[in-house]
């Protein structure tokens, strides 16, 4: 993996690095439950619940590490109940020890449950652990939804019940967590949503598996030392040296889509920029880029049409890189445009808004091109290429970005809080949350910093990583100088990327 990852776990990872741990290196799987259950008792500790500490456990390893917990915060003064969702004689290993080391824990039937949590000051989720998969089955289904209406504070053991760990994915009802306390490490699914929305505040507990497990995390966090990456300008540096980067598109109304790009493109290093932009626009974007070269190219109603493609490509001739689909709208003949163009187009390509719809249930198309391929898709976009609803994109986030960029053969990077970039097989999430970036403007100065990053060399995967965390960062930046996210626009996101992009 790459170095500057930070490696997550599927379930099957994860359940590989605790065998190792215990047949291999000899740790007590007990020992490690008692270092779980600790962490999770410090946690719910560190929260001062005004009121019991309820504890729900199920009949798995998960419950197990909730005995400890029950019995640790007790030894510290706590009121605390175990509260078993089965019969004890259903337990068994560790689980069933320490279940037994702690007398107060009891079973109550699921469907009572919601009676047990009254009054409670916390509660902690030990349910499911990461190897859970599918929907909840009744009557656990029932004991979730008590804990999401008990009104107290929750904490998740490892992982919020009813989320899959390896995906995200929550197939039917799961508990909304106020915290998690990860073990060892995080695992996907509490960084990709809707998982990540179940999980409040992560909380990585070291558990006692030394490092130097074998086998290759299933996914990474970006860290800032991607920024690294991207080579800085030196003495002998020209404008051509730094790369050139051109961006097609824009229509009447759609101006604004292409500046911003352009300017975010010259803010993140590229040595000059170029727009391809319809001729009878032309004048507005001299006015608005100073900075920036302009191109005009014959269209028909203001607009990138089939005519438009030999000048757009001609732009395009010798570019580092190209950012095609900003600004372009949904005519017909604008999306046939941006088609013949991604085909044609030699150079490291950036696909993005209706240069994405224009591939709408084509998206095998893209496996021809020559030159890495790089796409931007926010969910309603995913949804287009792949022919399904955004409410599905949203459930299954990881699996449908890997799919897109399988089918492909591109890096695909799926917007949002939980911004995923994958070539099919890598995985990388950005989980450097900026809400300043919802607002209009910001996926077009993305595009225009992953398409300076492309055309001042790094690989599609690099520069789409890059993009996301510096994008994340220069909003972040961003709403701490104009002092409220819901204040910021995109040109203070461009603002802010020169700080965004440092190296520290």
């Amino acid at each position: 993996m790459e170095d500057w990852l930070e490696p997550v776990y599927d379930a099957g990872a994860m359940r590989a690095v605790d065998s190792w741990a215990i047949e291999d290196q000899g740790v007590p799987s007990l020992e490690l439950m008692e270092a779980a259950g600790g962490a999770l008792a410090r946690s719910v500790a560190s929260r001062s619940p005004q009121g019991p500490v309820r504890v729900v456990c199920g009949k798995g390893n998960n419950g197990g590490d909730g005995f400890v917990a029950a019995r640790r915060l007790a030894e510290t003064g706590f009121d605390v109940e175990a509260l078993l969702l089965a019969a004890p004689n259903e337990l068994s290993g560790d689980a069933k020890i320490n279940f037994d080391r702690f007398p107060d824990a009891r079973e109550v039937d699921p469907g009572d449950l919601s009676t047990a949590l009254e009054g409670s000051g916390a509660i902690v989720d030990a349910i499911f652990g990461t190897g859970f998969e599918g929907a909840p089955r009744s009557p656990i289904d029932a004991a979730i939804a008590a804990i999401n209406a008990a009104g107290a504070p929750v904490v998740a053991c490892d992982i919020a019940s009813g989320v899959n760990a390896s995906t995200g994915e929550a197939e039917g009802d799961a508990v909304k967590a106020d915290a998690t306390v990860s073990f060892h490490a995080a695992k996907i699914g509490h960084l990709v949503a809707p998982g990540k929305e179940h999980s409040g505040v992560l909380e990585v507990a070291p558990i006692g598996i030394p490092d130097g497990a074998p086998g290759d995390p299933a996914a990474g966090v970006i860290g800032a030392r991607v920024l690294e990456l991207a080579p800085g300008r030196g003495p002998a540096s020209t404008k051509f040296s730094s790369g050139q980067v051109v961006i097609v598109g824009g229509s009447l109304g759609l101006t604004g889509a292409v500046c911003m790009a352009a300017n975010a493109a010259t803010r993140a290093g590229a040595g000059y920029a170029t727009v391809a932009v319809p001729a009878e626009l032309e004048s507005i974007f001299e006015i608005k880029l100073t900075e920036v070269m302009s191109r005009g190219c014959p269209g028909d109603g203001a607009a990138l049409v089939a005519g438009s493609v030999d000048c757009a490509l001609e732009a395009a001739e010798g570019a580092s890189a190209v950012v095609l689909g900003c600004g372009l709208g949904r005519r017909k003949e604008s999306l046939a445009f941006a088609r013949e163009v991604a085909g044609r187009v030699e150079s490291p390509l950036l696909i993005d808004a209706d240069g994405l719809n224009a591939h709408a249930g084509q998206l095998d198309s893209l496996r021809s091109r020559s030159a890495p391929t790089v796409l931007t898709p926010h969910a309603g976009e995913l949804g287009r290429l792949l022919e399904r609803s955004s409410e599905e994109i949203g459930e299954r986030r990881l699996e449908c970005a890997r799919e897109a960029a399988r089918v492909s053969g591109a890096v695909v990077l799926l917007k949002g809080d939980d911004t995923i970039v994958t070539d099919g097989e890598r995985v990388a999430v950005n989980a450097l949350s900026a809400p300043a970036l919802a607002t209009a403007g910001t996926g077009d100065t993305l595009s225009g910093t992953i398409g300076a990053l492309l055309a001042r060399g790094l690989d599609p995967f690099e520069a789409a990583c890059a993009g996301a965390y510096a994008g994340a960062r220069a909003g972040r930046i961003a709403a701490e100088r104009v002092g409220l996210a819901e204040s910021v626009v995109a040109g203070d996101v461009c603002e802010a990327l020169p700080s965004a992009l440092r190296v520290e």
